[in-house]
């Protein structure tokens, strides 16, 4: 059998990073994009040029010696024909460059994907990956609860339910704005909401597999404008989101059967999200953030059958 390391890129709408994995053991090398106080983001051309410069920084800190039989990277954010964002050209083209040098093969994968291998791999199960089961992507830009089903050597996923307006992160993030703290927010709302001595909620209303955080939203702000205090208004942020993604879990464990439930990206680092889901499959932390591991995982087993 094949034996060596692969290198795998991800370059995402916040974080540049690159990982190896050996089969059994990985290493993930990532670093936040910069982007200015009070702001909700970059735009596309902006994220593009500091993954490009961000790239080499990154790549110092991981081990490429020894053999290297493929190189992988995310290409865009779903498994889908007209999926596409401008920033994974980035790790993109770096990928496909370094593989052409090194003479190994070039796996893409999507974005979405690499969550879940970096989830499934972090949390003891990779057996998960084989086998259909629900998984949450939580992140800044996605709140979806997929159906996800074994593909060849990688997943296939089906959106079957999540928010209809704004996002988990996006939330977060607009609270955190609201309460004067820096882009991304996720980290300062789980400290804040920690301390929180009025736990409320927002319990909205479903449908079907949907709901809308919009009203969680609205009563936030109004929270905000009484002068209520920031741990209380963190605490039901994160609360009513969780409470929304446990209400659709249940629903559709109706609907699909009881099956296991997976959940990545970057809002499931949520430590309120974990305590109020003892069911749930985590990552560790570092590996529900976006990361380039579910991505090296997912050509590490892309080359074991195709190399």
């Amino acid at each position: 059998m094949m034996q060596g390391k692969v290198i795998a890129f991800d370059t995402s709408n916040y974080t540049t990073s690159c990982a190896v994995f050996d089969g059994e053991n990985g290493e993930n090398s990532g670093r936040l994009l910069d982007v200015k106080p009070g702001e909700l983001g970059l735009r596309q051309s902006d994220a593009l040029f500091a993954h490009v410069k961000r790239l080499p920084e990154i790549t110092e800190k991981l081990d490429f010696s020894g053999d290297i039989i493929a190189v992988g990277a995310s290409t865009k954010p779903r498994e889908t024909e007209d999926s596409y964002m401008p920033c994974f050209l980035a790790g993109a083209s770096q990928g496909a460059v370094l593989a052409k040098a090194l003479d190994v093969p070039f796996f893409e994968f999507s974005h979405q994907q690499g969550h879940i291998a970096a989830a499934a791999w972090s949390a003891g199960r990779m057996d998960i990956l084989d086998t259909p089961h629900l998984a949450w992507h939580l992140s800044g830009g996605t709140t979806e609860l997929l159906y996800v089903e074994p593909w060849d050597t990688a997943v296939k996923c089906r959106i079957i339910g999540g928010t209809t307006d704004v996002s988990a992160g996006q939330l977060i993030d607009r609270t955190g704005q609201l309460l004067g703290l820096q882009f991304p927010s996720g980290k300062a709302i789980d400290a804040l909401a920690a301390k929180c001595e009025n736990k409320q909620q927002y319990n909205m209303k479903l449908n079907g597999l949907t709901f809308s955080l919009s009203g969680v939203e609205h009563k936030m702000k109004q929270m905000f404008e009484r002068g209520e205090a920031h741990e209380d208004i963190a605490y039901f942020a994160l609360a009513s989101v969780i409470s929304g993604v446990e209400r659709v879990t249940k629903a559709a464990k109706s609907e699909y059967g009881n099956m296991p439930v997976l959940y990545s990206g970057g809002v499931a680092s949520n430590s309120l999200l974990r305590e109020l889901t003892p069911n749930g499959i985590f990552a560790k932390p570092q590996f529900s953030t976006d990361n380039a591991m579910g991505t090296a995982i997912l050509t590490y087993r892309a080359v074991m059958k195709n190399g």
